[in-house]
């Protein structure tokens, strides 16, 4: 059988029809899917009574140029978690190579480009931790939310509405697929269907800026039964690395080097 070419105009049509065939539950303005807020609920739940896990991250990031050019940025983080207070978090972004320790005491972050770190005493759990780096700094933690002790509670409130949109792959796993919208963004999660619904996919998408620019955490390689060592968790300093007052954070979230640090 020969190919069908399709005109722009064909698909277009094609295209339109397809969306038109998605499942309608839940889409209609204002309606809340029980069957989204159930899976999202169960994958919250299970999120906050593992105790400990290991998971990598790819984020893409998209940024709108002043001439109306959306390009996208990507890092990889990798993340290792120790309930309820406890992270070391690594990430590769465009300008600087970066690990983020806490120790339930102290918030360390180490700059392995610039040769430089921060600390700051934070006592208390990691949703302390996470609200003192992104509040004290702009740093952005990749899907912090669903690192949180209730994620539940930080996704839910502002929702006006949600679907469930049936079953895809992400990274040859079934997921479940689920959107939300709230009056600023709208944001898509996939969960892994079974007996471990492990979020896959985290996708948010700024609705009401020009070109509506997206942020998206793809996570792979789940293990919630890592070999920790306590000391993964603590950070000492290089004897030759800078220590830093402040960190220099661009409009993408990244860490780029501060004056007078190379």
């Amino acid at each position: 059988m020969r190919p069908v070419l399709l005109n722009r105009r064909q698909f277009l049509i094609a295209s339109l029809a397809v969306c038109l065939s998605l499942p309608a539950a839940g889409t209609f303005a204002g309606e809340l899917n029980p069957h989204a807020d159930e899976i999202l609920r169960a994958m919250s739940e299970h999120l906050a009574n593992t105790k400990a896990f290991s998971v990598n991250a790819d984020i893409s990031n998209e940024l709108i140029t002043t001439e109306g050019q959306k390009l996208q940025f990507n890092s990889r983080a990798t993340l290792l978690v120790e309930r309820p207070s406890h992270f070391y978090i690594t990430r590769q972004g465009r300008f600087a190579d970066v690990a983020l320790y806490f120790d339930g005491s102290k918030l360390s972050l180490f700059g392995k480009d610039m040769n430089a770190y921060m600390q700051k005493d934070v006592a208390g759990t990691m949703d302390d931790a996470i609200r003192s780096l992104e509040q004290g700094s702009g740093l952005s933690l990749p899907g912090a939310d669903l690192l949180l002790a209730n994620p539940y509670a930080a996704l839910a409130p502002g929702v006006t509405s949600s679907a469930y949109y049936g079953m895809a792959r992400i990274g040859g796993i079934e997921c479940h697929h689920l959107a939300f919208r709230t009056p600023q963004v709208d944001w898509q999660l996939w969960v892994q269907a079974g007996k471990d619904p492990l979020p896959m996919k985290y996708v948010i998408t700024t609705k009401w800026m020009t070109a509506a620019p997206q942020y998206s955490v793809q996570l792979s390689d789940w293990n919630t039964k890592p070999v920790i060592s306590p000391a993964q968790f603590t950070f000492v300093p290089p004897a030759d690395a800078r220590k830093l007052d402040a960190l220099t954070v661009d409009d993408m979230g990244e860490i780029v080097p501060a004056q007078g640090v190379k």
